[in-house]
């Protein structure tokens, strides 16, 4: 026989055990979704990418491309050299201001000289908030003539972050690309000294125009600073350029202390004419 109040009652603790089960389900996901946040804020994803002045090797526009792979490989850090701001042979396009608003990034510029009505140097974006940034000369003598008619300085970007893990500290920089080691073994003194001097940790790259045997990068490893693909590359050379073959390893990131490297990889992308070098580390 049918009792309405046994059936109410039943109703009641039915809708009663379902809301519970739901919000129980509820409080786990968010519980998952937190453990997640947690788990990849314990790493940091950095790409070193020369970007070829805006062009591809062929001489195509390449800044959609180049924002396309900063959102593909999720780089919570950019290190990029050869930047354009307002220069007649990039359209009078700021590179910075377009790839942070492609990339939704912020941002910090690095001037290396003047440059066809703009300013030519290296640059940082971060999805940390950037609290400083600096651009340091690295002195070089004798200045160096380039093509017989004008001088190229070469500069190192320092930038201070705030991370999910706390304070860290950036030097990039672009260097010398003669034949020898003449001048970079001038410049990468500036760049030891500006590593050496924190007291956070650091990272240090960009493209330094040497190969791992030279003697700039022997003298890099010999102050105890740690070579992102030696110490977690993937299976491959790590060539990073030029982009159509990928003959030598002339981009790199360098680390120490406590700093730990879980995987380095290049990407294929001809964007440019390098390969960038994507690395993830625990700072």
């Amino acid at each position: 026989m049918h009792n309405p109040y046994v059936t109410a009652t039943f109703t009641r603790m039915f809708l009663t055990t379902t809301r519970r089960l739901g919000a129980l389900v509820s409080l786990l996901a968010l519980a998952g979704c937190t453990l997640q946040r947690n788990a990849s804020s314990q790493s940091v994803r950095v790409l070193v990418y020369n970007i070829h002045a805006g062009k591809d090797a062929r001489g195509i526009d390449n800044l959609e491309r180049v924002a396309a792979l900063i959102r593909e490989t999720a780089a919570d850090i950019v290190l990029l050299q050869e930047v354009d701001r307002k220069t007649r042979r990039s359209g009078n396009v700021d590179h910075v201001a377009e790839l942070e608003r492609l990339t939704g990034m912020h941002s910090a510029f690095g001037k290396s000289l003047s440059f066809q009505g703009g300013e030519y140097g290296i640059a940082i974006l971060s999805r940390f908030r950037i609290d400083s940034s600096r651009t340091v000369p690295l002195p070089i003598d004798p200045p160096q003539l380039r093509s017989g008619v004008s001088y190229e300085p070469r500069v190192a970007l320092r930038a201070w972050l705030t991370t999910s893990r706390g304070a860290l500290h950036l030097v990039n920089t672009h260097m010398d690309a003669s034949g020898d080691d003449r001048y970079r073994r001038q410049e990468i003194v500036t760049v030891l000294a500006l590593g050496d001097s924190s007291r956070v940790p650091t990272l240090m790259g960009g493209d330094l125009n040497s190969t791992p045997e030279s003697a700039v990068q022997q003298s890099v490893r010999a102050r105890g600073w740690r070579d992102a693909w030696t110490e977690c590359g993937d299976a491959s050379a790590g060539f990073t350029y030029p982009a159509d073959s990928g003959t030598k390893r002339i981009d790199y990131l360098y680390f120490r202390g406590d700093t730990r490297c879980t995987r380095a990889s290049v990407p294929a992308s001809q964007a440019s004419d390098h390969r960038a070098l994507l690395v993830e580390i625990r700072p």
